[in-house]
């Protein structure tokens, strides 16, 4: 009965031990973003390793209120607060500053507990658009070598998608984002972007549309690599 005692004791502090290393075990990635559009610039990009507790969106669902600020105006800081106050659920956040532009690449390096935090999240506002963003949402990390994704872009469904100068910031049109009438008539949810469909020109005011023959895109928007690097 001692032995059994003993034994039992024994192999609960292993237990406790072994719980413990899986806590403090972090690897590290690298990860590299590809801009494959052909006139998309992506602003500042979002990246946070964490839970399956976590989701930057759901498709099909109203736009949170970080989500909006990103999509129309590339504004990472409001996400980036809210998912620090998530605790263990989210291993680090960070933002990897300055603008992609067509055709260019950008690394960096993110670490994750995969006990705690097994899956990855990016993104960042296309511009010029309304309220664009591509993402890659809760996607798994690899335990070992490397994982290559194309990824969409994704409609916030905040404002009205008018291709109209005026209401796109960014260095291409330096709008000053979604007029109350834009908001008025937004989509109310989160869907895949459909791109530029209005045939470009100057509205009423002279302000300048888009042309799709420039700055719309099919397909995915992104290429990312992911891979374990320690």
């Amino acid at each position: 009965m001692l032995l059994r005692v003993v034994m039992i004791g024994l192999l609960s502090i292993v237990s406790s031990f072994a719980l413990a290393d899986k806590k403090r075990y972090e690897f590290t990635y690298e990860i590299t973003i590809t801009n494959i559009t052909r006139g998309q610039t992506f602003t500042p990009q979002l990246v946070v390793t964490h839970s399956n507790n976590v989701a930057l969106f759901d498709v099909g669902d109203l736009a949170s209120e970080p989500l909006a600020l990103l999509a129309e105006g590339g504004d990472t800081q409001p996400f980036t607060d809210l998912l620090l106050t998530l605790g263990q659920d989210v291993g680090e956040v960070k933002t990897i500053p300055g603008l992609l532009g067509p055709g260019e690449s950008i690394s960096t390096k993110i670490t994750a507990n995969p006990y705690k935090q097994p899956v990855i999240s990016i993104a960042a506002m296309l511009i010029p658009t309304n309220d664009t963003f591509v993402a890659m949402n809760s996607v798994k990390l690899p335990f070992r070598g490397k994982r290559v994704r194309y990824i969409k872009a994704y409609d916030a469904g905040t404002e009205f998608n008018d291709q109209n100068c005026v209401n796109m910031p960014g260095p291409r049109c330096g709008g000053q984002g979604p007029s109350p009438e834009s908001r008025d008539s937004d989509e109310g949810y989160v869907y895949i972007s459909n791109g530029f469909h209005d045939l470009g020109s100057v509205d009423e005011n002279g302000n300048e549309i888009l042309k799709p023959a420039v700055y719309d895109w099919r397909n995915s928007v992104a290429k990312i690599t992911v891979q374990r690097v320690r």
